[in-house]
């Protein structure tokens, strides 16, 4: 039987689209040089633990409801359950309530093993394994017996390893962030996307989770004089006129430099990659800075380097752009921002499925007459809709005149689905306040009011993604925020700059992160 078809029980349990649990739909790879074991807390209906052992490219899988002890001759009940895929591994979390074991799992422990029998999995099938764990907790000769069907006991030999009276439940960090269960589920900073290749699924919800700009890095930015070759997250970066104003300052405000604009670039980068993963990326480059005259590239260049991640959209037509950047790896970002793209646009679709959203979009366009308070009002007034309907929904700041409303969905529905929704919702919406909406097309003919944007629901269609600068005075940036922020009389679309945002992320963490990790699907419109 092969790995495939092993986790194919796994597989039928569990609804991808919702849980961030890898799917193990990649090929397995043969067993590493040593196998390796994992045993995860996990805390769902009920808590227990689940202890995975590398065989034949699967993580062969019991639930143990007392945990494993290094007590010798203890026994504890284990329950064989589905094989897992070797991603699985690491996997520590939240699996969102209402899935397959919903709840929080932390790495309790992880290493290696080797089992005493020639063919574990034949020692398995015929009921008994003998394993010598390398663990951070784990460690010494473990016994697996079955007892009947998938009824197993688990206990531990009397080896030098074994402790008298050693109980589980009085270690109960992970190995791997030293975090408990309830820290993890109280503020979770990583997510698992079974839909990414395993060097990338693992995405930081938060700045300080991911693969952060090396203070050194930065330093060596520092260093280089107009230009020169920079090395950053690994990738070789020829770097020029790193002292071009690229902002002018807001206020007394210093100007903003290239070389500012390259290490807040760098500093975001791990937090803005999951809404850029395996999205094409359109750029609006400023390459004599903000102020002069942009345009738009979607169209990757020629001269682009080899290793930058890259699509072709099948569907375009002749003259239209085909080769898109994709930003999958931070250096991808900066190489960009190099280019004087000042401004980054991700489309709401993946390359795999580039006609099925990952979100709905409500864009709050202001009018020339819209005064702030008005905008606040429609966005408090849509999301009070979302909430009675039980919608998640996040809001960001554009960073220049206007609100955006972003919802996680499961892909599946079609753009124009998507749109035909948002309409009606904000139709409905506006009806509440009919003297601030006007949905002509055209800016010239709506005297002034705000448009509810939802064409942008749209295959192909961008909007700035969050965190992204926008080309203006003080280098202003499209940020996330809480909806209770709306009430803050200080707010404006533009509170937020380069200079700010970062201080804010690490005190308050990244307030769209559920952007990321909900998927949901729209409630049928009355």
């Amino acid at each position: 039987m092969t790995a495939r078809e092993k986790l194919a029980p796994y597989r039928g349990k569990r609804d991808f689209g919702k849980t961030p649990e890898p799917s193990g739909a990649r090929k397995a790879g043969p067993n590493s040089p040593e196998r390796r074991f994992v045993v995860q807390r996990h805390r769902a209906r009920n808590l227990h633990y689940d202890f995975r052992l590398e065989i034949d490219g699967v993580l062969v899988s019991w639930a143990v409801p007392k945990g494993p002890t290094l007590s010798a001759g203890v026994r504890r009940g284990a329950y064989h359950v589905e094989d897992h895929p070797m991603e699985y591994i690491d996997f520590e979390g939240v699996i969102p309530a209402g899935e397959y074991g919903g709840g929080d799992v932390i790495v309790w422990d992880i290493g290696t093993w080797e089992p005493q029998e020639q063919d574990p999995a034949k020692a398995i099938a015929d009921g008994e394994l003998h394993a010598d764990l390398h663990g951070e907790k784990l460690n010494g000769r473990f016994v697996f017996v079955r007892t009947r069907a998938d009824d197993w006991i688990l206990l531990h030999k009397k080896d030098a390893y074994a402790k008298p009276n050693w109980d589980p439940e009085k270690h109960p960090q992970s190995v791997l962030s030293g975090r408990t269960n309830d820290e993890v589920k109280a503020d979770p900073d990583r997510l698992w996307r079974s839909d990414l290749p395993a060097a990338t699924a693992s995405l930081a919800l938060k700045p300080d989770a991911g693969t952060e700009a090396d203070p050194d890095e930065l330093k060596a930015l520092d260093r280089l004089k107009t230009q020169g070759t920079w090395h950053v997250f690994g990738r070789d970066l020829k770097v020029t006129n790193l002292d071009k104003v690229l902002f002018p300052g807001r206020g007394r405000g210093k100007p903003i430099t290239k070389r500012d604009f390259l290490r807040y670039t760098a500093q975001i980068a791990p937090t803005i990659l999951p809404y850029l993963t395996r999205r094409p990326l359109n750029l609006h480059r400023y390459p004599d800075g903000a102020g002069t005259k942009g345009f738009w590239q979607k169209e990757l260049p020629g001269h682009a380097p080899d290793w930058l991640a890259r699509w072709d959209n099948p569907d375009a037509a002749p003259g239209d752009s085909r080769t898109y950047l994709v930003a999958d790896e931070p250096a991808a970002l900066l190489w960009a921002a190099n280019s004087g793209a000042l401004e980054w646009h991700a489309w709401t679709s993946q390359v795999d499925k580039p006609d099925k959203p990952t979100y709905a979009l409500i864009d709050l366009d202001p009018g020339t007459d819209t005064k702030w308070a008005d905008l606040v009002a429609l966005a408090r007034l849509h999301r009070d809709a979302l909430d009675h309907l039980g919608v998640l929904s996040r809001a960001k700041l554009t960073g220049k005149r206007g609100i955006q409303i972003w919802i996680p969905i499961t892909r599946g529905p079609s753009y124009a689905t998507t749109r035909a929704w948002v309409e009606k919702l904000s139709r409905t919406v506006a009806a509440a306040a009919p003297e601030l909406v006007s949905w002509k097309w055209q800016k010239s003919e709506r005297d002034g009011l705000a448009r509810l944007d939802y064409t942008q629901n749209a295959i192909g269609n961008t909007l700035v993604a969050p965190y992204s600068p926008r080309p203006a005075a003080g280098a202003p940036v499209s940020a996330p925020i809480h909806w209770d922020e709306l009430s803050d009389r200080k707010l404006r679309p533009d509170t937020f700059t380069m200079k700010t945002v970062l201080r804010r992320l690490a005190t308050e963490g990244d307030p769209f992160h559920d952007v990321v990790v909900a998927r949901q699907k729209l409630p049928r419109l009355k």
